[in-house]
């Protein structure tokens, strides 16, 4: 092994990533998801099973390969934003969702067992993303909440 000194390392070295330099808020984690998604639009994802009858623990566990989430999870620019893993209970924390609006992104009840990379980046896009105005868009989500 080759020992370096700190100095001579910050001269040579020319480090570069794609990470972002400040935390992302929560609108820009929710665009970085929709694109991702939209990258593949026809891709079939999974969907969890009856997310609404989990118990609290249980549901916050819950994961599967090749979900919405698990596609979020591949991101390493998400990753190095703070999502921990690809279950049901790190997509809701990180992108600040309530459980009633991650079960309608993710659950097999709105879509069968598999739903397009299309139809959940509209969605995100749609419900979350989109910058709502007006007294009914407050209203709405502040009873969807």
């Amino acid at each position: 092994m080759k020992h370096h000194a700190v100095e001579h390392l910050q001269i040579v070295a020319k480090v570069e990533h794609e990470y972002p330099a400040r935390p992302m808020s929560r609108l820009e984690r929710l665009e970085r998801w929709a694109e991702l998604l939209e990258r593949n639009p026809h891709r079939l994802l999974s969907t969890l099973h009856q997310t609404e009858y989990q118990p609290a623990a249980l549901r916050a566990a819950m994961r599967d390969d090749d979900t919405p989430i698990s596609v979020a999870f591949e991101d390493p620019v998400l990753r190095a934003a703070g999502l921990e893993d690809d279950s049901y209970g790190s997509a809701k924390q990180f992108f600040e969702l309530s459980d009633k609006q991650l079960h309608k992104v993710i659950c097999y009840c709105h879509f069968g067992a598999t739903v397009s990379a299309a139809t959940a980046a509209r969605y995100i896009r749609t419900e979350f993303a989109a910058p709502r105005h007006g007294i009914f868009a407050r209203l709405r989500a502040f009873f969807a909440s």
